[in-house]
């Protein structure tokens, strides 16, 4: 018999759906774009989320080898921190029809990153690690996971919890982002399945801003443009390489660029709202180019899915 994995990669899904739809609900508020717009695309995020969740969770019960594999394996094994990435960032989308939904969604989702975060780190604190295997997929469960409580507790009112949370994850960016650049210069070049793990490296700079926003909304520290500024380079880096990073052949991977994406989008129409000059006048094309890029790989997954080609081949 054949089982049809099914990754924790792919709630990567969820990170770039749910922040484009963010993304259009403040379009609404700086262009008067149609309010329905936004709300559609965070409906279609939390129906993937859905989906998602109830697919693994059957799947971790079918087959938990399969699941406990993907735990520890040395490059996936920080993946299952999407679980409660998507989750938290559900939490913007509920928030303005149920209090006691995004209450109940924010404690989810906190409760399986700090479980997950302090089981992941502490396995890499025990040593042994081959440093070939520190791929910016290392950010997600103490950075991605951080911050994302951050921002959905600030969405809570809760700025004070959050401060907590945006400093943990802060903190464990600067601590990661050396060997995992330290990796990617000295080390052999990632194989092309494993290049889309790059699209990681240019979220933490961006989702922190956007966090950071969340807690104070009409901040607008020179801080917050700076981590703007170096989320966008990056992102003009991806475009430098990106054949380079596009040589493997389309497949959901491809999803690990849009959280960074639609961050940078985000943070951009924010800024631009707040006032700020330069937001102003780079918000539009952001937005634009951020809508064609995952629009774009919503369509070409769409389109895997129909010829049913989405999920990888699974093992006897």
């Amino acid at each position: 018999m054949r089982i049809t994995p099914l990754p924790a990669s792919f709630f990567g899904m969820v990170l770039g759906l749910s922040g484009l739809g963010q993304a259009w609900r403040l379009a609404h508020r700086l262009w008067g774009v149609p309010e329905s717009l936004g709300e559609g695309v965070l409906l279609l995020a939390a129906l993937v989320w859905a989906v998602l969740l109830l697919g693994y969770a059957i799947q971790a019960v079918r087959e938990p080898s399969r699941v406990a594999a993907e735990f520890t394996h040395p490059v996936q094994g920080s993946t299952p921190a999407l679980l409660g990435v998507a989750t938290l960032l559900m939490v913007l989308a509920a928030r303005p029809y149920s209090l006691g939904l995004a209450w109940g969604l924010a404690l989810a989702g906190i409760a399986w990153h700090l479980a997950f975060a302090l089981w992941h780190t502490g396995l890499l604190w025990q040593g042994g690690r081959d440093p070939q295997h520190i791929v910016p997929a290392i950010y997600l469960p103490t950075v991605a996971g951080n911050f994302t409580s951050a921002a959905a507790l600030g969405a809570l009112g809760q700025a004070d919890w959050g401060w907590l949370f945006l400093g943990a994850g802060l903190f464990s960016w600067f601590a990661l982002e050396s060997p995992v650049v330290q990796r990617l210069w000295q080390g052999p070049a990632l194989p092309p399945p494993q290049r889309p793990l790059i699209g990681i490296q240019f979220a933490p700079p961006v989702v922190c801003a956007m966090a950071w926003l969340m807690l104070d909304p009409v901040g607008h520290d020179h801080w917050l443009l700076m981590l703007w500024g170096y989320g966008l380079f990056q992102l003009l880096l991806g475009v430098r390489l990106r054949q380079w990073l596009a040589a493997q052949p389309f497949a959901p991977t491809y999803w690990a660029y849009t959280f960074g994406v639609a961050a940078a989008t985000v943070v951009g129409l924010k800024l631009a709202i707040a006032g700020i000059a330069a937001a102003g006048m780079l918000a539009l094309p952001v937005f634009i180019a951020a809508n064609l890029f995952i629009g774009g790989l919503a369509l070409r997954t769409a389109w895997l899915w129909a010829t049913g080609r989405l999920l990888p081949p699974g093992a006897p």
